[in-house]
C-alpha cells in the first residue's frame, strides 16, 4: 500500500508534512484509547460507556491530529531548516545547516504500510534529533536527505522533481547467520552459564530451595532474551554504503532506520573481539559521531558494522579513516604487570601522523582509535599505586559521547611525558592538514 498523495509546496515555499500524518498521530490516540478500556473500571461498565467513549475519542485523536498536522509546515533555505509548529502556542525553530551532523531517515512499522517515513536531524550541541520531520513520503524524505546534506556541505542542493539521490555503493553487508549466532554468544550465553552453575550449586548445597533460585531467575532470562531479540531485530539486514553525502547504514527488520554520517565527522572509532568471538575471527566496531545522538538505541548500541571478520573490518575502520591504522606495537614497562597481571599482555599503544591507537582488555580485547585532527584535549593522570611503580596514563579525549577517545595505559612516567609532547604537536599538525568540514 503506498500513499496516496504527496506534499505539496505552499507560500513562500512552506511545505506541510504528509496528509496522512493526522492518521498515525490519530491512531496512537486510539492506541491510548484501547489501553483505557481495558481498565478495570471500564471493563465492568455498561457498553453504552464503551461505546461512548470510543465514538467520541477516535474523531477527536483525528481531530487532534489534523489541527497540529495544519499547524505544523516547514522550508529549506539557503542557510537553514525552518520548521514551525503548534496549534495554541506557536513555535518557530531554526536549524542552521553548517552544525548539521547526520540526516537519518526512520521508517516504523505502521509508517512503512503507508509508503511514509520520518526525517531526524542531529546537530551540535542537541541532545536529541532537531526538529524531526514526522511523516514525509518516503521517496520526499531520502532527496529531502540529500538536499539538506548537499547544502550543509556547501554543494548545489538537489531540487524538486531531480530523479532522486544517486545510488550507493554497498561496502559490507552483514549476513543473517553470523549476526544472530554473535548476538546468542554475547550476554544470553554468559547468563545462562552463570545460571547453570547457581542451578547446580544450588542442588547439591540446598536442593529445597531450586525452585526459588528457577523462579528469582526468571526476570534476569526475560530481560537478556528481551535485549538479544532487540538487538538482533534493530541490526537485522545491517549494510554500510558509500554514498556522495558520506557513509550510509541501513539496518532494522520492523523499524528500519538509514543513517548517513558526512566526510569527516567521526571522532573515535572502537573495534571489540569479546572471548567466545574469537574462534570464529568475529569483531565488533563501533563508531562515535560528535553530536549525534541516534534515539535510545541507537546510542546504546553505536555499531558501525555489528560482526565480522577482522580483517574486513579493519579494511572498513581504514576506509572511513581515510587510511590504514598504525599497528600497535608499543608495548608496556615490566613494571605495569604489577599495575594490572590480567591486562599486561594486551596493552599497546601505535601512533602515526594520523591516528592513534590503544589496545586493552581482558575477557574483550578493545582497540581504541582516535583520529589526531579531533582531539579535544591531551591529559597524564598518576595513581598512587602507578605513582609508587614509576608508571603514567595519557588520556586522548574527542568530542564524541559514547567513546573515550584513546587511553594510553600504563606507561613509563617518562614515555607518557614523551609521548604527550609527541602527541600535541602531532594533533596539531593533524588538525592544519584537515579538510574543513
Amino acid at each position: 500500500m503506498t500513499a496516496p498523495a504527496t506534499e505539496s509546496a505552499g507560500e513562500q515555499g512552506w511545505v506541510r508534512l504528509h496528509p496522512l500524518t493526522p492518521l498515525l498521530r490519530g491512531g496512537r490516540f486510539g492506541l491510548l484509547l484501547l489501553a483505557l478500556a481495558g481498565q478495570q473500571g471500564l471493563r465492568n461498565s455498561p457498553p453504552e460507556a464503551m461505546a461512548a467513549v470510543l465514538g467520541a475519542g477516535v474523531p477527536a485523536g483525528l481531530f487532534v491530529g489534523w489541527l497540529s498536522w495544519r499547524a505544523m509546515r516547514y522550508r529549506v533555505t539557503a542557510t537553514e531548516l525552518q520548521v514551525e509548529s503548534g496549534v495554541v502556542t506557536k513555535r518557530s525553530r531554526r536549524v542552521p545547516l553548517a552544525r548539521v551532523q547526520a540526516v537519518d531517515v526512520v521508517r516504523p512499522l505502521y509508517a512503512r504500510v503507508l509508503g511514509l517515513a520520518e526525517l531526524r536531524l542531529e546537530v551540535v550541541g542537541a541532545g536529541d534529533a532537531e526538529a524531526p520531520l514526522s511523516f514525509l513520503a518516503d521517496d520526499r524524505a531520502r532527496l529531502l536527505r540529500t538536499q539538506l546534506l548537499d547544502l550543509a556541505a556547501g554543494r548545489e542542493a538537489a531540487v524538486e522533481g531531480a530523479s532522486g539521490p544517486e545510488p550507493d555503493r554497498v561496502l559490507v553487508r552483514v549476513p543473517t547467520g553470523p549476526l544472530v549466532w554473535s548476538t546468542l554468544l554475547g550476554p544470553p550465553v554468559v547468563t545462562l552459564m552463570a545460571f547453570t552453575l547457581a542451578l547446580l550449586a544450588t542442588l547439591l548445597a540446598a536442593p529445597s530451595m531450586t525452585g526459588g533460585v528457577l523462579f528469582a531467575a526468571l526476570p534476569l532470562l526475560f530481560g537478556v532474551g528481551s535485549f538479544a531479540v532487540r538487538r538482533v531485530l534493530a541490526e537485522y539486514g545491517f549494510t554500510v554504503a558509500q554514498s556522495p553525502d558520506g557513509l550510509r547504514l541501513r539496518h532494522g527488520l520492523l523499524d528500519t532506520r538509514s543513517q548517513t554520517i558526512p566526510p569527516g565527522r567521526v571522532q573515535a572509532m572502537r573495534l571489540r573481539e569479546p572471548l567466545l568471538w574469537r574462534r570464529f575471527g568475529w569483531v565488533r566496531v563501533e563508531v562515535d559521531v560528535a553530536g549525534y545522538s541516534g534515539g535510545e538505541e541507537q546510542s546504546a548500541s553505536g555499531a558501525l558494522l555489528p560482526v565480522a571478520p577482522r580483517q574486513l573490518a579493519q579494511d572498513l575502520m581504514a576506509h572511513v579513516l581515510g587510511g590504514p591504522l598504525p599497528v600497535p606495537d608499543r608495548r608496556v614497562p615490566a613494571a605495569a604487570r604489577w599495575r594490572t597481571p590480567l591486562q599486561f599482555g594486551r596493552l599497546a599503544v601505535g601512533l602515526d601522523d594520523r591516528h592513534v591507537v590503544a589496545t586493552s582488555g581482558v575477557v574483550t580485547t578493545t582497540t581504541d582509535v582516535a583520529p589526531l585532527a579531533k582531539v579535544q584535549s591531551l591529559r597524564v593522570t598518576q595513581g598512587p599505586y602507578e605513582r609508587r611503580l614509576g608508571l603514567a596514563s595519557l588520556h586522548v579525549d574527542t568530542a564524541g559521547r559514547q567513546l573515550p577517545g584513546a587511553v594510553l595505559r600504563h606507561r613509563s612516567s617518562g614515555e607518557a611525558a614523551a609521548l604527550l609532547e609527541e602527541l600535541t604537536v602531532r594533533a596539531r599538525v593533524a588538525r592544519e592538514r584537515a579538510p574543513r568540514t
